[in-house]
């Protein structure tokens, strides 16, 4: 249950940034495993809720903005860089420079976006596929609800465990032997979704290159041809890819099929032959923070349109995640899409500190898939190749917990890291400038580690 790895890992995120020691791992969020930096330890490696034995009154938050302000002018950042940064304990502000001034955010998105999933459809929450009965006895149709995780063939190895078409073909043919049908005709339904299967502000090429699929309701390993290949091509008809990966499978498991998959609704009632779920919503969550993997940001988006009475489409799902943001107090939000491709897409540095301290709190333990999906520097994630040991940010490595966010002229970082001391910031550097990089957003966090103030 989520609850119970809350209690484990949130303590540890909040306190000491997991704590990187020798042999370290990051629970359930590791996907990639790069050479691991060597961090110092924390003076204080206490699991709590109480600050690590730091007296707050010390804290000299003109140090930290004359540090952050000497590395912003070394690093040539202009105007269009802005910041906000945190206590993580206490929400006390330590720095801004334009903090309320609402900038493109990228996939910083996805922070807004997990915060409102998880309240507004909850961390234990699982999005279906089904198999059901067509008009005839030797029909079957699949019918997508928005789960872009679906596989192909299990993975017994994987975290979280993913649905497989395999499972759902093998439960669908054993349903249909037993009364005797072998031959069987193949519809798919990928009506759960709504309008455009783009977003607005979308560039074309984000289809073309592989970033994104098409956004539908139905498709396999979040539309990618190969399911391990990060940046590689993607379905340009992801549900009709699905269909087909779905006949295979009933193919496999002892089925004749008459045919190709054809597109077609399935009745209201239709019996249900087979089921699979997802992850619990916190799991995706934390999948979507630690990849940026954009297809899983939309279909969260789209469910929280569904969970306040909206249609799972573009148009509703901005309305929704911002409504619901309301609701938690972050306002001055303003969101096209879940994933952050959307140059339209507006958030302030403070808001996004907003969110990451929502998240952090442990009243709020339901939030905390967001900050413990967050990639870790140097290590797991968006953040593996990123404060290497030859990089001016080499500091920062394992001790910077933070979401990136990356479009043309555009440049984004948010997350939590712990100072010297031991303190916890939560922070928000954004950089919309024609020379924006990374790098320069990753010498700043690396600051508010190296800072003794």
């Amino acid at each position: 249950m989520w609850q119970e790895r809350v209690r484990v890992v949130l303590p540890l995120a909040l306190l000491n940034i997991f704590v990187l020691v020798a042999g370290v791992v990051v629970r359930d969020i590791v996907v990639s495993r790069p050479p691991e930096p060597t961090p110092r330890p924390l003076t204080v490696a206490e699991v709590g809720t109480e600050q690590s034995g730091v007296d707050d009154a010390s804290i000299d938050s003109e140090r930290l903005a004359e540090l952050l302000d000497d590395r912003m002018t070394d690093s040539g950042g202009g105007e269009g860089l802005a910041a906000y940064v945190a206590d993580a304990q206490t929400g006390d502000p330590l720095y801004g420079r334009d903090a309320d001034d609402a900038a493109v955010p990228a996939s910083t998105t996805k922070i807004a976006t997990g915060v409102a999933v998880l309240a507004a459809v909850g961390p234990d929450e699982r999005i279906d596929t089904t198999v059901v009965r067509g008009e005839r006895d030797d029909e079957v149709i699949l019918v997508g609800q928005g789960d872009p995780t679906l596989t192909e063939t299990r993975d017994p190895g994987a975290y979280p465990r993913l649905p497989a078409l395999e499972e759902l073909a093998e439960d669908t043919a054993r349903r249909l032997q037993a009364d005797g049908v072998d031959t069987v005709d193949i519809g798919y339904d990928d009506s759960a979704f709504t309008g455009s299967d783009t977003g607005p502000g979308w560039q074309p090429n984000y289809v073309t290159e592989g970033s994104v699929a098409p956004v539908h309701a139905l498709m396999i390993d979040t539309g990618r041809l190969d399911r391990d290949e990060r940046y590689g091509e993607r379905a340009a008809d992801p549900p009709l890819a699905a269909a087909e990966a779905f006949a295979r499978q009933l193919e496999a498991a002892g089925l004749t099929v008459r045919g190709d998959p054809t597109e077609r609704e399935a009745a209201e009632g239709a019996e249900t032959l087979a089921q699979a779920s997802s992850a619990p919503i916190s799991a995706l969550v934390e999948i979507m923070m630690t990849e940026s993997e954009n297809n899983v940001a939309e279909a969260l988006a789209f469910q929280v349109a569904l969970a306040r009475g909206g249609e799972a489409s573009f148009a509703d799902a901005g309305p929704a995640l911002e409504e619901t943001l309301a609701e938690l107090g972050v306002d001055g939000l303003r969101l096209s899409d879940g994933s952050g491709l959307s140059v339209n897409n507006r958030i302030s540095p403070t808001a996004l500190v907003e969110l990451l301290l929502l998240a952090s709190d442990p009243e709020r333990a339901e939030l905390a898939p967001t900050v413990t999906g967050l990639p870790v520097a140097h290590f797991n994630g968006t953040l593996s190749d990123r404060y290497s040991p030859q990089s001016e940010a080499a500091e920062g490595a394992g001790w910077v917990h933070a979401k990136t966010g990356t479009l043309s002229g555009v440049s984004t970082l948010a997350g939590i890291a712990a100072d010297a001391d031991g303190r916890l910031r939560a922070f928000a550097f954004m950089d919309n400038d024609p020379a924006a990089t990374g790098s320069r957003l990753d010498a700043l966090a690396a600051t508010l580690v190296e800072c003794q103030c």
